[in-house]
């Protein structure tokens, strides 16, 4: 086995090899991106505004079903909303650290040759004619990085674009390829979430306005919850995989799934009919082939749209903002006719962890452990967490895998009951009616985590391991005077306690909080219709995002 160049460099070269890249490639952005501040502020979302023209900040606040519609009517060329972007990314940057490389070259290519299809035909090439879309470094592009964030891999290249790329090319996008782990632009002390992360950063400064994450315990929801953003966690084997790099390649334990992070909700569906419309299945043969329906839900305005509510675990009490976040949805829900609300009563999700975690490592974590460990490089504190510090990181026999999987479809099983028992009867043709139609719940046990303590998963992971579709929303943002500490609450576990005592309503201050909601397994056109009628009739989100 010949050594690579990050195994003979140290890995500090190879990190500022990589930060030099990227550097480069945002000095290539022309006009040129504005210099930030030298001393930033807690909160620096406001910054862009203040460096880009009016132009284009209205571009780049513009929703993605609204830049469509211009792309479409002619009213914008694909390069002038292109030139926006990369500018507000380049700016994202340097606010956030949130971007690898930007391709500015291949962006204004791509966008020139749309404007000269569109100058020419009267008509857009595609659904997502013109329309920048930002993709995480684990999605391969072709003869680009594609090193899933371990500096031992830094040398490796995508022989091709991933499978979804290619669907989103032939609809007329244009692209950047952006990871990291970051700060949160709404509060520099908080983490941005992961591992989408450098996604969440730069679609909530709007540096992009639709893009792509991957989500095996959370890593579309956290960071589209901690950034104020729209993010699905899709059931799995509806979207392509094809290309996308990481560890334990074949592993179908957990399924990792691919979806998108939007700052609107329309470019959640956008991004779904057309991917979905592309018909991947035909390539990918792992991947139902079901297409994607709008509005297909037969329950809102037919009888009356039943929502449980979850307003904690049993395991982890989430944090004042939250619980905040909670009744003021479910407050102004109850005063729609056309809403019943109930409780919905947690099923052991502390054992639902037990099972996941226990499954999400089978071989020990080797081949995670040895592509950090292969570069030098210090383990960072959240892989020292989910890995040596993990009690259920074990290396299985096929006995033992064999044992975990049952005991998950058994736990499957057994929720699946919990949720048919909130039927209140059934049709002459046996089916449920009545029953829970999706369930609202936190996204996390607070609002953004300060760095290096996002260490209780189970509000996300939880759906993972039923393979549940879950939606995430932006509801309002942490104001300390009104979140205050509950310094009476007593924990219940260790977790509660290490959750309960990281809250500090000023150091969560302005914060972004989001909710989810959650369906049953393929109905994830249920849930994206639920919240449009939710939105509708309660007005969400209570808060601006930029």
């Amino acid at each position: 086995m010949t050594e690579t160049s990050s195994e003979k460099a140290g890995w500090q070269e190879v990190a500022k090899t990589a930060q030099d890249h990227r550097d480069v490639s945002i000095r290539r952005v022309e006009p040129a991106v504005p210099n930030v501040p030298q001393y930033l502020p807690r909160d620096v979302t406001p910054i862009p505004k203040e460096l880009l023209s009016k132009e284009e900040v209205e571009i780049t606040q513009t929703s993605t079903e609204d830049l469509l519609k211009s792309l479409a009517s002619g009213e914008l060329t694909s390069t002038t909303i292109t030139k926006a972007f990369l500018r507000r990314a380049g700016i994202a940057q340097k606010l956030a650290n949130c971007v690898t490389e930007l391709l500015p070259e291949k962006a204004l290519a791509r966008a020139k040759t749309l404007d000269d299809y569109y100058a020419e035909h009267k008509r857009p090439i595609g659904p997502l004619h013109g329309l920048p879309i930002s993709v995480k470094e684990h999605v391969g592009m072709k003869e680009l990085g594609l090193n899933a964030g371990f500096i031992s891999w830094w040398d490796h290249k995508a022989e091709d674009d991933a499978h979804i790329l290619k669907i989103l090319w032939n609809a007329g996008c244009t692209s950047s390829n952006l990871y990291g782990v970051t700060v949160n632009p709404f509060n520099r002390e908080l983490t941005s979430g992961g591992s989408s992360g450098g996604e969440g950063a730069l679609i909530g400064l709007r540096g992009s306005c639709l893009g792509i994450g991957t989500d095996i315990g959370g890593s579309i929801r956290s960071p589209a919850a901690n950034n104020g953003l729209y993010g699905l966690r899709p059931t799995s084997f509806r979207l392509p995989t094809d290309g996308w790099s990481a560890t334990m390649a074949g592993s179908e334990h957990i399924i990792a799934v691919i979806g998108p992070l939007s700052t609107s909700l329309g470019g959640i569906k956008i991004f779904m009919r057309t991917i979905i419309a592309a018909k991947p299945w035909l390539i990918e043969p792992s991947l139902l082939p079901i297409p994607w329906i709008d509005n297909q839900s037969n329950v809102i305005g037919r009888r009356p749209l039943k929502i449980a509510v979850l307003w904690n675990d049993g395991v982890v009490q989430p944090h004042p903002p939250v619980t905040r976040a909670l009744k003021e949805v479910t407050e102004k829900l109850n005063g729609i006719d056309s809403v019943e609300l109930v409780n919905w009563k947690p099923h052991k999700h502390d054992e639902a962890w037990e099972i996941i975690a226990s499954l999400y490592f089978c071989d020990g974590a080797k081949e995670e452990s040895d592509a950090i460990n292969a570069s030098g490089e210090p383990w960072r504190p959240m892989s020292n967490f989910i890995i040596k510090e993990n009690p259920h990181v074990k290396h299985h026999s096929i006995k033992d895998v064999w044992y975990w999987q049952s005991r998950r479809e058994q736990y499957r099983r057994a929720y699946a009951k919990v949720w048919n028992d909130t039927a209140t009867g059934k049709s002459k043709d046996g089916e449920l009616e009545g029953a829970v139609d999706v369930i609202l719940c936190p996204v996390g046990p607070g609002a953004a985590p300060l760095l290096d303590t996002a260490k209780y998963w189970g509000y996300t992971s939880q759906w993972n391991l039923l393979d549940y579709p879950a939606l995430v929303f932006p509801v309002s943002k942490v104001d300390s005077k009104v979140d205050l500490a509950d310094k009476d609450y007593k924990p219940i576990n260790p977790n509660d306690e290490f959750n309960h005592q990281l809250y500090d309503p000023e150091k969560f201050h302005g914060a972004p909080i989001s909710l989810q909601l959650v369906g049953r397994r393929y109905e994830d056109e249920k849930i994206v219709d639920v919240l449009e009628y939710i939105k509708e009739k309660i007005g969400l989100p209570f808060a601006s995002y930029t």
